[in-house]
């Protein structure tokens, strides 16, 4: 029983993500989105694009990759893509050992090797992954006319030059990011530079 109940603490504990807000905002724009619905988005994402992947890859894994990246933000927070970074790093190492080292040892082995791998960005599905998670915002930007963008000052240069990484996990998904952010400069989305 000691096993199943680490494993309730842990699922109770993700409850958590519920709550953590991220800049981009719904379609709606009724509010930002959490990330516990980020992570449920790109793994959706993960099944429906996964032919655009620059490289053969197990969708599985890369599903269980970006349900896990962002539990980490239980504790460190959301840091906004385009705010100096500081400790990020710091804060989500001890966050996932915290979290993670709720569960079961042989669990939270195989949640921090994944969480590792799609920090490290080497394999064929960490790099996806982490082109679906950059490639996400970009295309609520545009369909918010670059509402968050707008907010704080964020520049078409910028998001390019953020969000070249793009193209290591999905070269389709990179060109279409570059039309995205040309029409959202012809419809006047961004701060001007």
């Amino acid at each position: 029983m000691d096993r199943l109940a680490r494993q309730l603490h842990f699922i109770l504990e993700l409850d958590k993500l519920k709550s953590v807000y991220r800049r981009t905002y719904l379609l709606d724009e009724t509010r930002s989105e959490n990330s516990a619905e980020h992570s449920w988005h790109l793994a959706l994402m993960a099944i429906v694009l996964a032919e655009h992947a620059n490289e053969p890859l197990d969708v599985g894994k890369v599903i269980r990759m970006v349900l896990i990246h962002d539990i980490v933000e239980i504790d460190a927070g959301d840091t906004y893509i385009y705010d100096v970074q500081g400790d990020k790093a710091e804060r989500e190492r001890r966050a996932a050992e915290r979290i993670f080292g709720l569960l079961p040892p042989d669990q939270e082995e195989e949640f921090r090797a994944l969480w590792n791998e799609f920090e490290s960005a080497t394999t064929p599905e960490a790099r996806f992954a982490s082109a679906l998670d950059r490639f996400i915002p970009q295309l609520h930007n545009f369909h918010t006319q670059g509402r968050s963008w707008k907010e704080h000052g964020i520049t078409s240069d910028r998001v390019l030059k953020r969000n070249v990484e793009i193209s290591r996990g999905s070269v389709t998904l990179w060109e279409w990011t570059q039309v995205l952010i040309e029409r959202a400069e012809a419809e006047g989305f961004f701060t001007k530079s």
